[in-house]
């Protein structure tokens, strides 16, 4: 089994090299004019450099090669090789397709096309799902082989698109991801432990997540308010594969109950939606607002928890803070019961106080800031229509016309013949 300083000296590589080689990734994103251009809806007001995510492929790739050659993971690379393979294969198809719509505007069904190759690639090479285990249900769902691919593509289009929604202020999603990968890391390493052994210590998730949260990390210093370079599509495509293939390959391929007290320790597969929740539920909003609004879903707007928590009065550091210590908290409640073993059946209680405790604070300030934007919005109408109503006629003044009769300059009166 890998030795906790192999996992350090990844982790270090992965922070390290990505911190280093960010500064010469905004360079050529200067250069080479891909940046993130101030909007309406964007939070930044000035060109922003937009391929971080291509210095976090480096140093995941960095770190996964210096894991690979220091020899500190023989099981790993021996008995898991094609399915490392197939992670690090996914992670920079799904950097590319962000990277080229960054560059370049790509329509929504054709990144998704390329999140689903992505997706796929992973699933032949070996990350796929195998076993579920349903909540409160005591029987092991075996996923066929008609049902696993299809299982594995929206597991990973699911986990790409909410790292992509979330990444909406200076540092929200490296920060949150890096709290996921982290926890999911101690949680998966927990797992192939002797005295466990749920998941065999061949299990590359561990490694995965440690080199996610690395890189996360390094490029954060970069990211955070006032950031000096964003992640992109590249960069929340990847972390979001990257994620998805972590959680697959320990909660999808393991058939063993675990701490059969609780139901998503009966079904590891639920633990990324605590420790992911924040993107996760971001991205079910996401949805369900746009379905009411007859919108389409790659349709942009401005009603994320991060945009909630700006109107609610927070500025953009708190708002990060904010959203990184849910984060940690819903993360905190996973590991107790994993490394206590007591208090598995307050888990769920308390996440769903949580998401009560959100509903109760958001629901409302959003409901204020709706009806502040509406009166703000009348008032400048009406601040309009009386400007042109005390808007003097002139000599070259356009009067307004009938519907049918199409409007035409008055007529200065001729002066009398002397």
């Amino acid at each position: 089994m890998p030795t906790t300083p192999a996992y350090v000296v990844t982790f270090v590589i992965a922070l390290a090299v990505t911190f280093l080689i960010t500064p010469v990734v905004k360079w050529a994103s200067r250069r080479l004019g891909v940046l993130a251009m101030p909007t309406d809806r964007a939070v930044h007001d000035k060109p922003m450099p937009l391929l971080g995510g291509v210095a976090m492929l480096i140093g995941f790739l960095a770190a996964m090669g210096v894991a690979w050659l220091s020899g500190s993971f023989p099981a790993m690379f021996a008995d898991q090789m094609p399915t490392i393979i197939g992670v690090v294969v996914g992670a920079v198809i799904l950097c590319a397709v962000g990277t080229l719509d960054d560059v370049r505007d790509v329509s929504a069904p054709a990144k998704t096309a390329g999140i689903v190759l992505a997706a796929s690639t992973m699933y032949l090479f070996g990350v796929t799902m195998l076993y579920f285990r349903p909540p409160f249900l005591d029987f092991l769902f075996v996923v066929g082989p008609g049902l696993a691919p299809l299982i594995t593509v929206l597991w990973v289009l699911g986990m790409a698109n909410a790292v992509n929604l979330i990444d909406g202020l200076d540092g929200l999603a490296a920060g949150i991801v890096a709290i996921g990968a982290g926890t999911f890391f101690l949680y998966g390493h927990h797992l192939a432990t002797a005295g466990v052994q749920v998941i065999l210590p061949s299990n590359p998730s561990p490694l995965i997540c440690v080199i996610t949260a690395g890189i996360c990390l390094g490029f954060l210093p970069h990211n955070f308010n006032p950031a000096r370079i964003f992640m992109g599509d590249g960069g929340a495509l990847m972390l979001g594969g990257l994620m998805a293939a972590s959680t697959i390959l320990v909660g999808g391929q393991t058939s063993q109950p675990f701490s059969g007290q609780v139901f998503f320790f009966f079904a590891p597969l639920f633990i990324p939606f605590f420790v992911m929740a924040i993107p996760i539920i971001d991205t079910a909003f996401a949805i369900i607002r746009r379905a009411r609004k007859r919108a389409g879903l790659a349709e942009a707007d401005k009603d994320h928890l991060h945009h909630r928590l700006m109107r609610l009065g927070h500025g953009q550091r708190r708002s990060v803070a904010i959203l990184w210590l849910w984060s940690g908290l819903l993360s905190a409640f996973v590991l107790y019961p994993v490394y206590t073993g007591k208090g598995n059946g307050l888990v769920p209680i308390a996440v769903a106080a949580l998401a009560l405790i959100l509903l109760t604070f958001f629901h409302p300030g959003t409901r204020r800031a709706r009806q502040q934007e509406a009166a703000e919005e009348e008032h400048r109408r009406l601040q309009a229509l009386a400007a042109v109503a005390a808007d003097p006629v002139g000599d070259d003044a356009i009067v307004e016309a009938d519907d049918d009769v199409p409007a035409r300059p008055v007529a200065s009166p001729t002066p009398p013949p002397r």
